[in-house]
C-alpha cells in the first residue's frame, strides 16, 4: 500500500527537559540510532514525497547530525506548541497531498499502523491507543454514535473527560487543502497558553467533516522519550523484540534478555549466542556459530562454523570458517582471518591477515602484517609496525614458526618454512628453511646472588 503525493512532517523541536541533558531529546540513542533517525527510517518506509522535520532547541546540532539525508529542514524559532510548529512546516506542503504527522521522539513506529490510517483518512484521522493510566495524556472525546469530536488535553478536560482512557498519540493524517486553514485559526487560548494541533478536531467536526480514528495495540509503537527511564524502558523493549525476532529465525540465545544489537545482525542456522553480547552496526553470523558471553562484534562478518569466545571484540574485521578466537582476542580493522585459523587469549590483530590454519594463540600483537598458511607464532611476538612516524609491513610466509617472545621489526620478510628462535630480535630477512636467532653474545649466572625474602 502506498499514498499518493505522502508529505511527513516530524515534530523534533523540543528541548526535553526531564533528559537532564543538554544534548537535544531526539538526538539521544536507542539501539545505537539517534530517536529521531528511527523516525525517519520508519517514515521513509512510508514511500513520501517528502520528508519536514521541524526543529528547536539544540540550533543546528540536529540537522546536522542528519546531513546524510534528503530533509527539508524548517526551524521553529520560539516552542510555541505543536500546532505552531506544523504552521512553520505548513508552506512546504503540497496542496493537493496528505501529510502524516509523527513525533521525533518516537522511535518504535508501527508502519502498518500508519499506513491503516492514512488508507481510512479523508480529512482528518487520529492515531489513538487505549492506556489504564491516561493522566497527562489529551482525550479522544466520542459522540454517542463513537464519532470523534474533539481532543481535550488533560489539563482542560473536566473531572468526566479525564476518566476516558483512549487518548491521543500526536500521530495525525490530514488532507493539506484543510490542513493549512485548520493552522490559521489556531489560538492559544488554553492553560498552558500555546497553539495545539490537536485543536484542529473540533474545526473539523465544526466544518462538517469526519474524523476518522485509529486505535493501535502496540502501546511502545507509540510510546514517547521524556526522560532516560523511558528511553531505558523502550530500549528493553526493542532489544526483546529483536531477540525474539532472531530466535524465531533459529538462534539459540542464552537467554533473550541480556542480548543488545545495535544496528543489523543477520544469522545462519543454528547459531548460539551467549549473555551480554553487543552487535553493533552491520554483523553476519554464518551456519553453527558459536558467540561465548560477553563478546562485542561491530561490523564484521563471521563464517560458518567459527567459535568466538568469551570477552573477544571484533571491530571491523573479517572471519572466516571454522575459526576459534579468544577468549579475550581482539580484532580490529582490517583484520582478515582465513579458515581454521586461532586468535587466542590478549592477541590484538589490525590490519592484517592471518593464512588458512594459522595460529597466534597467546598475548601477542599483530599489526600491519600479511601471515601465510600454517604458522605458528608463539606467545608473545610483536610485529613492531611503528617507528614513531611510519607504519611499515611484516611478510611471514607459509610453515613459519615463531618461536615465543619474538620481536618483527617491519619491514622484514620471514621466508617459507623458517624458524625464529624464542627471545630474539629480528630486522632483518629472514631465509626460507632456515633457523634465525639473535642471542646476547654472554650468557652469564651468578652463583653468589639470592632472591630477595618477603619482610
Amino acid at each position: 500500500m502506498s499514498i499518493k503525493n505522502l508529505n511527513i512532517v516530524i515534530l523534533a523541536a523540543g528541548k526535553g527537559t526531564r533528559m537532564q541533558s543538554v544534548m537535544p531529546k531526539v538526538l539521544h540513542r536507542l539501539a545505537g540510532k539517534a530517536l529521531l533517525q528511527h523516525v525517519i527510517d520508519a517514515a521513509k518506509e512510508l514511500k513520501p514525497s517528502k520528508v519536514v522535520v521541524v526543529y528547536g532547541y539544540g540550533g543546528d546540532a540536529v540537522p546536522s547530525a542528519f546531513a546524510h539525508e534528503d530533509i527539508i529542514w524548517v526551524e521553529q524559532k520560539e516552542q510555541l506548541g505543536t500546532g505552531h510548529a506544523v504552521l512553520q512546516a505548513s508552506p512546504h506542503l503540497d496542496a493537493d497531498g496528505t501529510t502524516l504527522i509523527l513525533l521525533g521522539d518516537v522511535p518504535l513506529l508501527n508502519q502498518q499502523s500508519c499506513l491503516v490510517l492514512l488508507d481510512k483518512t479523508k480529512a482528518l484521522g487520529l492515531l489513538t491507543v487505549s492506556k489504564q493510566k491516561p493522566a497527562g495524556y489529551g482525550r479522544i472525546v466520542r459522540d454517542a454514535n463513537q464519532q470523534i469530536l474533539a481532543i481535550v488535553e488533560h489539563k482542560d478536560a473536566t473531572d468526566a473527560q479525564r476518566l476516558i482512557t483512549e487518548v491521543n498519540t500526536g500521530i495525525i493524517a490530514a488532507a493539506n487543502q484543510h490542513l493549512k486553514a485548520w493552522l490559521s485559526r489556531l489560538s492559544n487560548n488554553n492553560a498552558q497558553g500555546e497553539y495545539y494541533l490537536t485543536d484542529i478536531v473540533a474545526m473539523a467536526v465544526a466544518d462538517g467533516l469526519t474524523v476518522v480514528g485509529e486505535i493501535t495495540h502496540d502501546e511502545a509503537s507509540v510510546e514517547g522519550v521524556n526522560s532516560k527511564a523511558d528511553l531505558a524502558n523502550l530500549e528493553r523493549i526493542y532489544q526483546a523484540r529483536y531477540a525474539g525476532a532472531l530466535m524465531q529465525a533459529g538462534a539459540t540465545l542464552a537467554d533473550p534478555l541480556r542480548i543488545d544489537v545495535r544496528g543489523s545482525l543477520t544469522i545462519g542456522k543454528d547459531v548460539e549466542i551467549d549473555v551480554g553480547c553487543v552487535f553493533e552496526g552491520k554483523v553476519t553470523l554464518g551456519d553453527g556459530v558459536k558467540i561465548g558471553p560477553y563478546c562485542v562484534i561491530k561490523d564484521s562478518a563471521v563464517g560458518k562454523g567459527t567459535q568466538v569466545a568469551a570477552f573477544t571484540h571484533i571491530d571491523q574485521a573479517s572471519v572466516a570458517a571454522d575459526c576459534k578466537l579468544g577468549p579475550y582476542a581482539r580484532l580490529r580493522p582490517g583484520a582478515e582471518i582465513a579458515d581454521l585459523a586461532h586468535v587466542g587469549n590478549f592477541v590484538e590483530i589490525k590490519n592484517s591477515q592471518v593464512g588458512v590454519g594459522s595460529k597466534v594463540n597467546h598475548l601477542s600483537y599483530v599489526g600491519d602484517a600479511t601471515i601465510g598458511k600454517n604458522v605458528n607464532i608463539g606467545a608473545g611476538t610483536i610485529t613492531c609496525n611503528y617507528d614513531g612516524v611510519n607504519k611499515y609491513r611484516t611478510v611471514i610466509e607459509d610453515d613459519v614458526f615463531i618461536g615465543s617472545d619474538t620481536q618483527l621489526v617491519a619491514p622484514v620478510v620471514i621466508g617459507e618454512g623458517a624458524t625464529i628462535a624464542a627471545g630474539s630480535t629480528i630486522t632483518k630477512n629472514a631465509p626460507a628453511g632456515q633457523l634465525t636467532f639473535c642471542r646476547a653474545k654472554d650468557q652469564k649466572s651468578i652463583a653468589s646472588w639470592k632472591r630477595p625474602v618477603k619482610k
